[in-house]
């Protein structure tokens, strides 16, 4: 072999030493966010939050018909693998008059997830707010008595559970029956349910019929601020004699409509802790984080707090989102043998039921006459008003 050859080689050889050495350096001095949100887009673009999650617990999301169709349709299958119907498994909408069921919507929500492997939350059967008005009259209009109104309960739970029988797997038994006050001795929300049945019996009663009407679908008990210290004791007084007087209950929803400041990580950690100290499992059932704070109420005694002005979504904002929703997940993840489900309530930030109740200031579905009828973007939850990932999306995956 001639030295022409091996000076030849020779500086291959160092081009090849020189090419690794920038590559290292580009890679070293390239931010780790960088490389964790663009390239694994671009490595994985089938990837979703259910692929990230899959050996924690399933991704869900509120859907409604609207859903069912075009780019959000794409986006749930990708993303999720479960689903809520928002509204179509309410008692309300879905059974409008004694004799009346309405089927359409529901079904069609339960057989496109069928079709696309995803399992299906059922919501709900038995509230306070969307009720069938018809449930509280009596044959003749007068005011129904505890006995019939627990029989229409349990027809009503045996058609509608029944009908999916197999199909869903985990109901929203009884929502929201906690009261919100900070009368720590009035446990219960005075609800016609609570009026009629003189305290609350139908609580029991729902669950039963719920275990009845389908043995193998996993109960839950759903509520909104079970984070908060005075409604948070109260919620577990309620489960503790759900417990002690046997009723078939296997966990507790926890809606999870927070806001920036709220909840905080020991708040949030507490709630777990003693749900799972009565050997309850957890679901966050309907997760959205806003953007928007009231005004602080300028004395004691005035008004509830006003809309402070919209500033859009902030730059600001979107990091305060982004802390607070990195900070949720990374107490999911450590609570993973006890947590069995968390799903977002709406698909992107293109419509939020929130955007409807002032930003959503009132938290969950406690919204009332109170709360500000504002048209007001609340920017709450992965996916912008694009349908793209945000910021918020890459702080819940990359882990």
């Amino acid at each position: 072999m001639d030295s022409s050859t091996d000076l030849k080689k020779t500086n291959q050889a160092a081009s090849l030493v020189v090419i690794a050495l920038i590559i290292l350096s580009f890679v070293q001095c390239t931010p780790k966010h960088q490389i964790t949100s663009s390239s694994i887009a671009e490595a994985n673009p089938d990837k979703g939050l259910k692929d990230y999650y899959k050996n924690y617990f399933p991704i869900g999301v509120a859907v409604s018909m609207a859903s069912l169709h075009g780019a959000d349709s794409a986006l749930i299958v990708r993303e999720f693998n479960s689903v809520t119907p928002e509204n179509d498994m309410k008692m309300g909408p879905i059974h409008p008059s004694e004799a009346v069921y309405n089927w359409k919507n529901a079904d069609n929500i339960v057989d496109f997830a069928v079709s696309h492997h995803i399992k299906i939350r059922g919501h709900n059967l038995c509230w306070h707010n969307q009720e069938a008005a018809w449930m509280f009259k009596g044959p003749n209009g007068e005011p129904v008595t505890k006995e019939l109104l627990l029989r229409r309960l349990k027809d009503h739970i045996f058609a509608v559970a029944g009908r999916y029988r197999r199909k869903i797997y985990a109901w929203d038994v009884v929502n929201e029956a906690v009261d919100d006050s900070d009368d720590t001795t009035q446990i219960y929300r005075k609800s016609n349910w609570y009026k009629i049945c003189n305290g609350p019996d139908f609580i029991e009663a729902a669950f039963r019929y719920a275990h009845e009407a389908d043995p193998n679908a996993k109960l839950y008990y759903n509520d909104y601020n079970s984070e908060h210290p005075i409604k948070r004791e109260k919620i577990y007084k309620l489960l503790k004699k759900l417990i002690e007087d046997h009723v078939p209950i296997d966990g507790v929803g926890m809606q999870a409509h927070w806001k920036l400041n709220d909840p905080s990580p020991d708040e949030l950690r507490k709630a777990l802790d003693e749900v799972t100290s009565l050997g309850l499992k957890v679901q966050f059932t309907e997760l959205d984080i806003t953007v928007r704070l009231p005004r602080p109420k300028t004395a004691a005694g005035t008004a509830g707090a006003t809309l402070a002005p919209d500033s859009g979504y902030t730059p600001e904002l979107e990091a305060k989102q982004v802390a607070q929703y990195k900070m949720a997940f990374d107490i999911f993840r450590q609570y993973k043998k006890s947590i069995t489900s968390v799903t977002f309530w709406n698909v992107s930030d293109r419509s939020s039921w929130l955007d409807w109740r002032g930003g959503g200031l009132a938290g969950g579905a406690a919204a009332n006459a109170n709360t500000p009828r504002v048209i007001r973007k609340a920017y709450p939850l992965l996916f912008d008003e694009n349908r793209q990932r945000k910021k918020a999306y890459w702080s819940v995956v990359n882990f």
